[in-house]
C-alpha cells in the first residue's frame, strides 16, 4: 500500500472511531460542530500529509521500513521542536474538541493526542525512506509534548507551564545556508544555533496568595550554538549548550471581551516575549541579557 493511501485510511478510520465515541457524549446542538471538526480535520491532515509524500519524499528513494538513532544530532534541538510541535497540535486538537462540547476524557483521548497520531505518520514515512528512518527519539519527544498537555489538564484542569520558542539570526546560517536557511524564515525553521525552546511557568497558578500580577511567568530556556553540522566532525566544531532563566507574559490571562483578541493572545503566548535574561554556557559562564530573545 502507498503511504499517502495508508495516511488517508488512518486519518479517516482514527477520526470516524473518535466521532462514534464522542457523539454520545455531546448534545444535539453540538453534534453539528463535532462532525465539522471531524470531516475537517480528515481533510487537512490527509491533504497534508499526501502533499507531503509528494513534494518532499517522493524526491528521495524508498527502503524497507527502518530505525535510526539520531538521538546526537544538533545536541537535541530538533527533539525540543518536536516536543512543542506535538504540544501546540495537541492542545489546538482539544480546543476543537471542547468547542464541540466533548466530555474532558474525550477531550483528550481524541483531541490533545491529534499531534502525536499527525507526527507519528511522518515518521513512518521516515522510516520508509533511504535518507532518513524512523527515530525513536523524536517519537518519545513527540508523546512527551501530548502528555504536558494530558497531564496538566488532568491534574489542575489549566496548562500552567507552556513550551515557548524565541528566534535571533546568527553568524552561523551564512556559513552554510543550504542546511541552515538561507533566509530570514527558512532560518527560524533550520537554523538551531538562533532557536531556545523555553517551559514557562505562570507564577499566579502556583501561587495564589501571591500580589503578583496573573500574566506574569518564569521561564525556563534551552538552547546550543556553534552547529554548522548535525554531528561534531571537526576540532574547529566547538558546539555548546546554553540555559537560560528568564521573564515571561502569559497573554491567556489578559482579560478580555474581545474574541478577536483572545485569539491573537493564543497566538502570541506561542513565542517567549523580549526579557532581561540570566544565561549559562561553559565558555561564559553566567550573564545577564538585557532582552534576550
Amino acid at each position: 500500500m502507498k503511504l499517502w493511501i495508508f495516511a488517508f485510511v488512518l486519518s479517516f478510520f482514527s477520526l470516524a472511531n473518535a466521532q462514534l465515541q464522542v457523539q454520545d457524549t455531546i448534545s444535539a446542538s453540538n453534534n453539528k460542530r463535532f462532525k465539522t471538526i471531524v470531516y475537517t480535520e480528515t481533510a487537512v491532515a490527509s491533504l497534508t500529509l499526501i502533499g507531503l509524500n509528494k513534494l518532499w519524499y517522493s524526491d528521495y528513494p524508498k527502503s524497507k521500513f527502518h530505525f535510526i538513532n539520531d538521538n546526537k544530532a544538533w545536541l537535541q534541538m530538533d527533539k525540543m521542536g518536536h516536543f512543542s510541535s506535538s504540544y501546540y497540535m495537541g492542545a489546538l486538537g482539544a480546543s476543537t474538541m471542547q468547542w464541540a462540547g466533548a466530555t474532558q476524557r474525550k477531550k483528550l483521548l481524541f483531541g490533545a493526542t491529534t499531534g502525536l497520531a499527525f507526527l507519528t505518520v511522518v515518521e513512518v514515512f521516515d522510516g520508509y525512506s533511504s535518507e532518513w528512518g524512523a527515530s525513536v527519539g523524536d517519537v518519545v519527544a513527540n508523546t512527551l509534548g501530548t502528555s504536558l498537555y494530558i497531564s496538566q489538564d488532568l491534574l489542575w484542569q489549566e496548562q500552567r507551564i507552556v513550551p515557548k520558542y524565541s528566534f535571533h539570526a546568527t553568524a552561523y546560517a551564512p556559513q552554510r545556508p543550504a542546511v541552515l536557511g538561507a533566509n530570514f524564515v527558512e532560518q527560524m525553521l533550520k537554523d538551531y544555533n538562533g532557536q531556545t525552546y523555553w517551559l514557562s511557568a505562570n507564577v499566579k497558578s502556583f501561587f495564589p496568595k501571591t500580589k503578583l500580577p496573573n500574566w506574569l511567568n518564569v521561564a525556563f530556556g534551552y538552547g546550543a550554538e556553534g552547529m554548522l553540522t548535525a554531528y561534531k566532525d571537526t576540532s574547529s566544531d566547538q558546539r555548546y549548550r546554553q540555559y537560560y532563566l528568564s521573564l515571561d507574559v502569559d497573554f491567556t490571562k489578559i482579560k478580555t471581551q474581545s474574541k478577536l483578541l483572545k485569539t491573537i493572545f493564543k497566538l502570541l503566548n506561542i513565542v517567549k516575549i523580549p526579557a532581561p535574561t540570566l544565561l549559562y554556557d561553559k565558555h561564559a559562564d553566567f550573564q545577564v541579557k538585557m532582552f534576550y530573545f
